[in-house]
């Protein structure tokens, strides 16, 4: 593509919204590398001609926050700082008709499968030999991977599947090998993501495969840390735990969201799992890896949901002791089966309901953390901040649970591992001093 300067063009990713994006992001910037197209991402010195905006679609806040982006990235344009603005992702995906109208400045817009047509703005193809290669947009020590894509769930509340589409994995050669990639270049841990983690490979192996990943992965010399997020609760292969406990490197965590605990929220979001059937779920996850960290997500504000189903999701919390927990306030999208519903729950009145239920939670975690004091943990370094480190155990996910901050006098590496005895914890953090 020929800019309207003879300076050459620079493009700017901007990525909103889940980790499935920013490897999306991630990728569309290795396909613009390979091509001797200068990227960056979330750049700030402004010194970038073309801009791509990876937006969500997924909840009301997360589409408002897409549109003002796009129309601060219209303006600049205007102005005369960017020659082009292209917008993809889920919102893209989702209301592209809609967008169109609105906000016609944007150059082109493009659904979140459409990368071979966003490299031909720039007058280049699809390398196919390229799958599996990435320019990162994390720290060089970690990095998420994406094992499928769309999904197959009917619950009421989602409208994943109309942006993503239904489930397609990706084969276990190539994951195999993107991970060697990943690990060839300094990823010490690999967070595994998928809209639905177990479903995989129903589709092209004709069973669930997770297990058999998992192996493989564990395999791949150089990868300590292997971590699931997103693993759907109903049917789900207990295996699955069987490999998580046999090798050493596949991190005792697991995130499974299970959304609500009251049956009849269960029913009404159509989750395919009874409450007494998450209770067996849950105990026989624990029994299988003790120890384990259980995180999940709730909805609250859901149509029909009364006190009595938030005081069950408390008494819920309570009973399981889940060591993280983040909870949404229901979105009312059209397009899914609850649209047809009434969104009879104020917003005001959800955003009380989900506070329950993290002052339940902060309890919670205050008393599972106090626990930790004295223990000791093995610690991946992140980063290094007003003099300080911080870092995670094999029980916390990046940017969503617990850091571990480290004051010491030494000098330690970015992505290192270190051993750490926690002196003091808090509702969400821990503090520790390294193990000479």
């Amino acid at each position: 593509m020929k800019a309207r300067t003879l300076k050459k063009d620079k493009v700017n990713i901007i990525t909103l919204g889940c980790s499935k994006n920013l490897v999306d992001s991630e990728v569309l910037s290795g396909q613009l590398q390979a091509n001797d197209i200068e990227v960056v991402h979330e750049n700030k010195k402004l010194d970038h001609n073309i801009v791509v905006v990876n937006t969500c679609g997924f909840i009301d806040k997360a589409k408002e926050e897409s549109v003002q982006t796009i129309l601060e990235q219209v303006e600049l344009k205007r102005k005369g700082k960017l020659d082009k603005v292209y917008v993809t992702g889920c919102l893209s995906e989702r209301y592209k008709n809609n967008l169109e109208t609105e906000i016609p400045e944007v150059d082109a817009y493009f659904g979140t499968l459409e990368l071979p047509n966003i490299l031909k703005q720039f007058e280049i193809d699809y390398k196919e030999e390229l799958i599996g290669e990435r320019l990162l947009s994390t720290p060089s020590h970690y990095a998420y991977m994406n094992i499928s894509e769309g999904c197959n769930r009917t619950c009421a509340f989602c409208a994943i599947p109309l942006m993503r589409g239904q489930h397609v994995s990706r084969p276990i050669e190539q994951l195999v090998t993107e991970a060697k990639r990943l690990v060839s270049g300094g990823v010490k841990e690999i967070m595994l993501i998928a809209q639905e983690l177990t479903y995989y490979g129903l589709d092209i192996y004709k069973k669930r495969s997770l297990p058999e990943l998992l192996n493989r992965l564990a395999d791949v010399e150089g990868l300590e840390w292997i971590r699931l997020h997103y693993a759907y609760p109903s049917k789900f292969p207990l295996e699955i735990l069987d490999v998580m406990r046999d090798r050493p490197n596949i991190c005792n965590y697991l995130d499974m969201p299970l959304q609500h605990a009251s049956d009849r929220m269960l029913s009404a979001m159509r989750r395919q799992i009874t409450r007494s059937e998450m209770d067996e779920l849950i105990q026989a996850v624990r029994e299988k890896v003790p120890g384990i960290c259980l995180r999940t997500t709730l909805i609250a504000g859901f149509p029909g949901e009364t006190p009595e189903d938030i005081h069950s999701m408390q008494e819920f919390l309570v009973h399981y002791r889940f060591d993280r927990v983040g909870i949404f306030t229901y979105s009312h999208e059209e397009g899914t089966s609850a649209y047809d519903l009434v969104d009879d729950v104020p917003a005001e009145e959800k955003e009380s309901r989900a506070q329950q239920i993290m002052e339940t939670q902060q309890e919670i975690s205050y008393e599972l953390n106090q626990e930790k004091i004295g223990k000791t943990f093995k610690t991946l370094i992140d980063k290094k901040e007003s003099g300080r480190y911080l870092g995670r155990t094999e029980f916390d996910s990046v940017e969503v649970d617990n850091e571990v901050i480290i004051q010491t006098d030494k000098k330690l590496s970015i992505g290192s591992f270190v051993d750490v005895r926690i002196t003091k914890a808090y509702d969400y953090d821990l503090e520790g001093e390294i193990v000479s």
